[in-house]
């Protein structure tokens, strides 16, 4: 499975972006959800939203609930990371990755995911 993420950029405090994550490859019999993960430098890669590939239910951080939305468009074999009223503690190198929904792994956690796009940089300056 291979991730390619764009949409990054920088952007003020307030604006919005639109991240998008394709998808190509993997086996047809597998259900692949999508995470967006981000890394601020000097911290952990934390869990920002994550999106089922059967259900398309969803999950969000905290710090993120409300401003931003993940949808997919399976037909297109793309993720979407719409993100509104951005703050500068967004700011981060943002990572899309896939795990095998039927896996069991804490959708938050990137131990579990098995495939990782190679990142896209989003900077909100104050």
């Amino acid at each position: 499975l291979q991730l390619v993420e764009s949409g990054g950029g920088l952007v003020e405090s307030g604006g919005s972006l639109r991240l998008s994550c394709a998808v190509s490859g993997g086996a047809s019999d597998r259900s692949w959800a999508i995470g967006w993960f981000r890394q601020a430098p000097g911290k952990e890669r934390e869990g920002v939203a994550c999106i089922s590939d059967s259900s398309h239910a969803s999950n969000y951080a905290d710090s993120v609930k409300g401003r931003f939305t993940i949808s997919r468009d399976n037909s297109k074999n793309e993720v979407y990371l719409q993100m509104n009223s951005l703050k500068p503690e967004d700011t981060g190198v943002y990572y899309c990755a896939a795990v095998d929904e039927d896996s069991g792994a804490v959708w938050y956690l990137m131990y579990g995911y098995d495939y990782w796009g190679q990142g896209t940089q989003v900077t909100v300056t104050s």
